[in-house]
């Protein structure tokens, strides 16, 4: 079956998982504690859970992890070679830091086998998907006594290494499932081929190679550029002890995974948050040419020729007839043979995989390319020779003495391996003689179309700037050209940039004034961009304030799409307040400012500004910090215009982030100003306490942190919501519980129980203005909640064992 059929029937056998859940979530177990089918281990930050199901139509039971709230994928499985027949698994850790799997006899069908040797071990699911067993006594990633990331599955996550590490024996790689019902050990694996020193990644089936990446050439896999996503960054390792290939990511909020499906087909998806659908990136291999040995030996593939299968010059078809069915396997053979006593050169051709190296090969990493075909002269069983290291121009000798396979040609840019194939000189005379007939061609062709094409150009170019002139006078915002942000972000490199959005990447950039400025690119991947666009330079263009960030002007050319604001050396709040080192720069004064200064502006967009706007999607994430820590309000991609006389609106699609929207929003599609004063109550008690709303747990009660604050302030207790940081510093605690108050009035249930922006500007800055009490915040019912992940803030109050209420969930 051919590589197109293999993929049609992979892509429709879509696996269904089945997820029974009852009461019960946990974060971690110690050594005193068992998970049960029907309970689940989930990250702290609510990404990740582990527990038991059952694939499509299969009724055995598996131990796996899947995401929480993205669609139900299952990323690791424990027993996949022992599958449990009944609801009776039970996973327990052992004194001696071992996992292990029991059946309904407990009897052990899986274990960790971990031989190190821990004072108290327990299991962790952190948010990366990684589950990993480690010692109180030993709290940081050096220490992990076991991780599943070293056993990998079907999925390969961000972080998770391909490949092996010096300090074990260990080889980490992709295996697939035998098929969407069963995730037994399948076909095809997905793994480091050292190839000879020049590594490279493969799929195999079974032992034979299906799909090989081409050799790493000190940037990137040869044939992998055009996937390289901007959110992460592809790392290589390989030296004498390590040789392995990670995938780290700039933005761990972004879901993304890389599947080896039971066709072979190694698939990336990237989660759609809009839709919360997974969209597929990529499929590998992509296309007829990317299948290993596809043209069979001396043959090359052009996947933008039909047929696709091409002799190289100088070769031609061994079995002609079957060339003529289409079947190219037997290769080709020399139309000239080489006779070293006559005189002899060399082809280049450009921009290709370099062929396999399998047993005739030779490397010297030292030897310049002039010295490599000196050298491949010299030697009459040398067919070929290429440069082994383009890496900024690096020297190395790469030269074959046999059949030259798996070749394709490359149009893209940075794919740029040249290889020279030798051919004896009537050959090279003949081709010399060819390429000559076919220049004159072209040159008469190109000539006569020319004049026409330049004449349409220069038309065409003209309507387009007359339109982007009309459309950036319409928005009274500056446009920049797009040569301009090519030069100033350093042609979009990935050391400018500085993140990754709904709307897509973010970079820093230089002007040739000096001038420091951001750059909001729109990914054409993005489904919301356009719209955000549109929305941000039809808002922000017509707003001034000193707590809001400016838009200095945008860009339109052709495809692109982009924003350039002022740029803010100190990024987003975020990066501060929940940082367990970072939150002590915050003091008190600092903080108090950032807040007023948030409500500040909050009140400028709802009553002082031309227009009124409702934010829809104020959180920390969109507070940006200047040179000197005062706050702007940023990202109006979901705001909304409201006219004077308007009190709300409805929508049937509800967009935002979880924990900052309002009952009435989430519930019923309504928002209005008291949405925003509700986000605005959340960052305040956030900033105040220096948690996170969402994720927040507590030992006494399953309240999220606003329900928390609310007991707080009801037991006379509101300064112990304070952040830890600042208990043992000089805090006016008249002024924190002030503060604390107006956040809780903010949250309220009902929309018109909470303030104005103008009365909470009036209540957080008058030390003498009455202040009513708050009553019952939104949401305030009992949730499940998890245990801080080992790298975040260490908070006294949290518990290991939680409670949640799930339903059935297919895959």
């Amino acid at each position: 079956m051919g590589t197109f059929a293999f993929f049609i029937l992979s892509h429709s056998l879509i696996s269904s998982l089945t997820y029974i859940k009852f009461c019960f979530a946990f974060n971690k177990i110690t050594s005193n504690q068992s998970i049960s089918d029907g309970q689940i281990l989930v990250s702290s930050g609510q990404r990740f859970e582990l527990g038991f199901f059952s694939p499509g139509n299969n009724k055995n039971r598996y131990l796996g992890i899947w995401y929480k709230n993205a669609p139900h994928i299952a990323v690791w499985v424990a027993n996949r070679n022992s599958p449990i027949t009944d609801s009776s698994g039970v996973l327990t850790i052992t004194n001696n830091a071992t996992l292990v799997l029991h059946n309904r006899m407990k009897s052990p069908i899986w274990s960790s086998n971990t031989s190190r040797v821990a004072e108290s071990p327990f299991v962790q699911l952190l948010d990366t998907g990684n589950l990993v067993i480690m010692d109180k006594t030993r709290r940081s990633t050096e220490s992990y006594i076991w991780q599943s990331f070293d056993f990998p599955s079907d999925t390969r996550l961000p972080d998770m290494k391909i490949g092996k590490e010096s300090d074990d024996d260990l080889e980490r790689y992709l295996v697939s499932w035998k098929s969407a019902d069963d995730p037994s050990p399948g076909a095809f694996t997905y793994r480091i081929d050292d190839n000879h020193g020049l590594p490279q990644l493969v799929i195999l089936g079974g032992s034979a190679k299906t799909y090989r990446t081409g050799p790493w050439n000190g940037i990137q896999f040869s044939s992998f550029t055009r996937f390289i996503n901007l959110a992460y960054s592809p790392v290589f390792v390989y030296n004498k002890d390590n040789s392995y290939y990670v995938y780290e990511p700039y933005n761990y909020t972004a879901f993304t995974r890389l599947t080896l499906n039971q066709s072979g087909f190694l698939q990336r998806y990237r989660l759609n948050e809009r839709s919360n659908e997974w969209s597929l990136l990529y499929t590998l291999p992509k296309d007829q040419c990317d299948s290993y040995r596809q043209c069979g030996a001396n043959g090359i593939c052009r996947i933008q020729k039909a047929p696709v299968c091409e002799c190289l010059n100088g070769f031609t078809p061994k079995l002609q007839e079957d060339w003529q069915m289409q079947d190219w396997s037997s290769g080709c053979m020399r139309r000239t043979a080489l006779d070293c006593q006559s005189e002899e050169g060399f082809l280049k051709v450009e921009k290709v995989k370099l062929p396999d190296l399998l047993d005739q090969f030779w490397l010297n990493k030292s030897m310049s390319l002039r010295e490599c075909k000196a050298e491949c002269l010299k030697n009459c069983s040398c067919v070929a020779y290429a440069n082994s290291n383009i890496s900024e121009g690096g020297s190395g000798c790469l030269m074959w003495f046999g059949d030259l396979i798996d070749i394709r040609e490359f149009t893209g840019e940075g794919n740029d391996y040249d290889i020279y194939i030798r051919l004896a000189a009537s050959e090279l005379e003949s081709i010399h003689n060819s390429n000559k007939k076919n220049k004159l061609v072209i040159i008469l062709v190109v000539s006569s179309l020319s004049g026409l094409l330049i004449m349409g150009m220069v038309l065409w170019c003209g309507i387009w700037k007359k339109r982007i002139k009309r459309k950036g006078e319409d928005w009274e915002l500056p446009l920049v050209d797009f040569s301009t942000i090519v030069t100033a972000t350093n042609n979009f490199s990935l050391a400018n940039m500085l993140g990754e959005g709904g709307f897509g990447p973010v970079y820093k950039a230089n002007l040739s004034n000096g001038q420091e400025i951001a750059v909001k690119r729109l990914s054409r991947n993005s489904r919301q961009g356009l719209e955000e666009f549109k929305n941000e330079v039809t808002l922000i263009a017509k707003l001034q304030h000193r707590n809001l960030v400016r838009l200095l002007g945008c860009c339109i050319q052709k495809e692109e799409r982009m924003l350039i604001y002022e740029y803010m050396s100190n990024k987003s709040l975020d990066y501060f307040i929940f940082d367990q080192d970072r939150s002590a720069l915050l003091p008190w004064g600092k903080r108090f400012n950032i807040f007023m200064g948030i409500a500040r502006g909050l009140l400028y967009l709802h009553q002082d500004s031309r227009l009124r706007i409702i934010h829809r999607d104020l959180k920390t994430s969109n507070i940006l910090l200047d040179s000197e820590m005062n706050p702007k309000i940023s990202d109006f991609g979901l705001a909304r215009n409201f006219e004077s006389d308007q009190i709300y609106a409805k929508t049937r699609r509800v967009i935002g982030t979880h924990g900052y929207m309002s009952p009435e929003y989430v519930v019923h599609g309504k928002f209005s100003m008291k949405s925003d004063v509700f986000s605005f109550g959340v960052l305040l008690l956030e900033i105040v306490s220096g948690r996170r709303n969402r994720g927040f747990f507590h030992s006494k009660h399953n309240h999220n942190l606003l329900g928390h604050a609310w007991i707080l302030w009801h037991e006379d207790k509101g300064l112990e919501l304070m952040d830890a940081c600042l208990k043992d510093s000089c805090v006016e605690s008249s002024q924190v519980l002030r503060c604390i108050q107006v956040g809780l009035l903010c949250v309220q249930k009902l929309s018109e129980d909470r303030p104005p922006m103008s009365s909470v500007v009036s209540m957080l800055g008058n030390e003498g203005s009455t202040i009513p009490q708050p009553k019952q915040p939104g949401f305030f019912t009992e949730s499940s909640s998890t245990d801080d992940e080992v790298e975040s803030k260490d908070i006294g109050s949290h518990t290991n064992d939680t409670a949640t209420i799930t339903m059935l969930e297919p895959r």
